[in-house]
């Protein structure tokens, strides 16, 4: 598969977030796990679509499948590997990392991982947490991670949130070093405007913000900064046929708003930006990364 060819200088790093509309955090309490099963499912028609628009405008990607998506839609998990694309993992049951403990941490992810690996074929070595939910009370997460065989993570994100965030975190990728094991860190992408860290790349900021924000954003961090993004999409987020649930003002406005242009949006950045999968972006530079002088710490909280 070849990347997408433009005049950009950088290539961005594209993910997808395989998840269901019945997944989505905002829906835990109304939607128990209990149910899922009963549920219409959408994702894997969605991720099709995706699989089908990368295809179409030369873009490989990274799937950070959930595990529950994985056990029951294998075929899906092995066509996103089979057509060049990165499977990842999302975890198994869509938990917020704060809400468990360590050891349900840990069987989360290893469940996912053998999972996602039985269904591809190949190693998982990637990982993105529920709602970039290791925070400051989760770091012993990147512990568990390591311990478990997975090369990078990607659930930290620099900025202020009332479900997560670590805004003290560095902006660009980095390597966390624990007991004689290592781990790749990429944060979701920011533009740096007085003393705030902005998100502009995925999800909702892509779907609830001017796709002129996301542009501009992209185009300072690729031009200004030399940095590539990294850009954030779920399948349901172009799916605005998908069943309504009673999710609260706030909650349905952050889930249902403008699903209906974001498959637009989508093609328009994929046509103004070039992007590949993270571990092509990002992990080629390891080494760079891990024998970078020492700055700030990326991290300053002990765990």
């Amino acid at each position: 598969m070849s990347s997408n060819t433009t005049n950009a200088p950088v290539v961005n790093a594209m993910s997808i977030d395989v998840e269901d509309y019945f997944h989505v955090s905002v829906f835990d309490g109304l939607v128990p796990r209990a149910s899922w099963d009963s549920m219409e499912s959408r994702v894997e028609a969605n991720t099709m679509r995706l699989l089908e628009i990368f295809e179409e405008y030369g873009v490989r990607s990274t799937f950070f499948v959930l595990g529950w998506v994985g056990e029951r839609f294998p075929s899906l998990v092995k066509r996103i590997a089979e057509v060049g694309h990165e499977v990842a993992s999302h975890g198994y049951a869509h938990r917020l990392i704060y809400d468990q403990t360590p050891a349900a941490f840990r069987d989360d992810v290893r469940r996912a991982k053998a999972v996602l690996e039985d269904a591809c074929g190949r190693a998982v070595e990637g990982y993105r947490a529920p709602s970039y939910s290791i925070t400051p009370r989760s770091l012993w997460a990147i512990d568990v991670l390591a311990e478990e065989g997975y090369r990078y993570d990607a659930s930290i994100f620099p900025i202020r949130h009332d479900r997560y965030g670590i805004p003290v975190s560095a902006r660009t990728p980095y390597v966390i070093e624990r007991g004689g094991r290592s781990l790749v860190e990429v944060p979701g992408s920011t533009v740096r405007i007085g003393p705030l860290n902005l998100p502009v790349a995925g999800g909702g900021y892509f779907r609830l913000l001017p796709y002129w924000w996301t542009r501009w954003g992209i185009a300072r961090l690729n031009n200004v900064e030399g940095l590539p993004a990294v850009f954030y999409l779920h399948p349901w987020e172009i799916d605005p046929e998908q069943p309504r649930l009673p999710a609260g003002r706030l909650g349905s406005f952050r889930h249902y708003r403008n699903l209906e242009t974001t498959e637009a949006r989508l093609r328009q950045l994929l046509t103004d930006f070039r992007f590949d999968a993270i571990d092509a972006v990002v992990l080629r530079t390891h080494s760079e990364l891990r024998h970078a002088p020492a700055a700030t710490p990326a991290l300053p909280y002990s765990w």
